[in-house]
């Protein structure tokens, strides 16, 4: 009887066992196969131009010779690339990756297996890391899906793909070593750890479970001094990014809920005068006006403990949680006031239309780019550029601004003046007519024609020789 009983008890703990533990994998090769067809890899350029002294020394500052000699600073320009990862989730050639991988590019190159694509950017969001792609093709392709990543645990397996330092089709598996990690890069963090090896390269790379779905997009490391992996590398969560993601790929841009406030973490004293339990909650240090804090009554020095029924832990979350709510949504607010719990309804805001948006929201360099073969400069029409000139909003083009005395345009154009089209075809941006006028050379064509508008704001043609 006894044999029997210590029999039943090892077959009930080995099958506890077996329900609660997965099986260490003998080999990750079938799973790599199955997914490096959907993981690419990205290379960027863009042209960087600066000023070089031709004089052994500079001018003081103010000095009248500075500006007596400012004409013989020669302007230089490089091309600087960059190498990222990514990965498809359309068969129809979306790539999803880092913002920081593909910002300010001029051209994004996809290199699927061995062909390349060229791609253009459907959407970003500098504050979550995360850029939309397309490559222009008419080719399918092996997507990969994104899988639930509130469910990985510490201790889980994950394998990561991706182009470190150049090298393409890198697999490295790991763990998961920690979730909920906040270390400063993003405004909105939430950061899986893990320990497989990432490097230099391996940016907007996917973070796979066993399953081959995506519950991570490789993002940044911990490098003392550059020194690459010491197994510690960051993920953005899946579920947080594919909120983002789908609003990118659908509106062009991220439509983020505003509760309107700043806050400040609840410290052990602050709470112990409150009379909390425990430090928690978000402590309001003020409220925005007209935003809908204000309109709903919460005022500063209040702590929000819950909003839309999710418990609010740690200062930090309030803003993920926020920003994750949809706009326009009714959510109730729980809040500590006077050593009482109270409840507060409103109506979401929407962050990208708040003053505190525009304040913070992160400018865009307008780069000047050389087309050397019509030996002139120009950068991209900004919406300034549009309302002071009160051109037509739609208007797309880009200003002149240095010609050459070498160029074909030299006494035609002038400086300030606006390139629309090329050839009776719009002109959408920099690179674009850099490609435009660089194929027209090529194909040997004697005339090119131009639809300018002058810096009157008066619509031209305007036909130039230029073989």
């Amino acid at each position: 009887m006894k044999f029997f009983k210590k029999i039943l008890f090892f077959l009930i703990i080995l099958s506890f066992s077996s329900v609660n533990s997965k099986p260490i994998p003998g080999s990750f090769a079938d799973l790599a196969s199955k997914l490096m067809p959907s993981v690419v890899n990205i290379s960027t350029t863009q042209t960087v131009r600066t000023t070089t002294n031709q004089f052994p020394f500079q001018f003081p500052p103010g000095s009248p010779f500075g500006e007596m000699f400012k004409d013989f600073d020669r302007p230089t320009e490089r091309k600087a690339s960059s190498l990222g990862s990514g990965f498809i989730i359309e068969e129809n050639g979306i790539v999803i990756t880092n913002n920081h991988v593909v910002a300010n590019a001029e051209d994004i190159l996809v290199r699927v297996g061995d062909k390349e694509y060229d791609a253009k950017i459907i959407g970003a969001d500098p504050y979550m890391d995360i850029a939309v792609i397309k490559m222009q093709t008419n080719d399918k392709f092996e997507p990969v899906t994104f899988g639930d990543s509130s469910k990985a645990r510490v201790g889980d397996w994950v394998v990561a793909i991706g182009n470190p330092f150049g090298l393409g089709g890198t697999v490295t598996s790991g763990i998961i070593s920690a979730r909920n990690r906040q270390i400063g890069l993003t405004r909105y963090e939430d950061f899986i750890q893990t320990d497989a090896s990432i490097n230099q390269g391996n940016s907007g790379g996917p973070l796979f479970n066993l399953n081959g779905e995506v519950i991570g997009i490789n993002t940044a490391i911990i490098a003392p001094g550059q020194s690459g992996s010491i197994g510690i590398g960051f993920a953005i969560p899946a579920n947080a990014a594919s909120n983002v993601i789908d609003q990118l790929i659908k509106f062009g841009e991220t439509k983020r809920g505003w509760l309107g406030v700043r806050i400040q973490e609840v410290s052990k004293e602050i709470a112990e005068v409150e009379k909390l339990k425990k430090p928690e909650g978000a402590l309001v240090a003020s409220v925005g006006k007209n935003s809908p804090a204000e309109k709903a009554g919460i005022k500063a020095g209040d702590i929000i403990l819950e909003f839309d029924g999710k418990r609010i832990n740690t200062m930090k979350k309030l803003p993920n949680v926020v920003a994750s709510t949809k706009v326009g949504k009714s959510v109730e607010l729980k809040i500590w006031r006077n050593k009482k719990l109270i409840s507060k309804r409103l109506i979401l805001g929407r962050l990208e239309t708040s003053e505190e948006f525009k304040e913070t929201k992160p400018k865009i360099v307008r780069k000047d780019i050389d087309i050397e073969s019509l030996k002139i400069v120009v950068r991209e029409i900004t919406s300034e550029d549009i309302k002071s000139r009160n051109l037509n909003k739609k208007t797309t083009g880009v200003l002149i601004t240095e010609i050459s005395s070498r160029s074909p345009l030299f006494n035609l154009l002038s400086i300030n003046d606006i390139i629309i089209e090329v050839q009776k075809t719009n002109v959408k941006n920099s690179t674009d007519l850099k490609r435009k006028v660089d194929n027209i050379f090529k194909k040997g064509e004697k005339t090119l024609l131009l639809t300018i508008i002058n810096k009157d704001n008066r619509r031209r043609y305007l036909g130039v020789k230029i073989n």
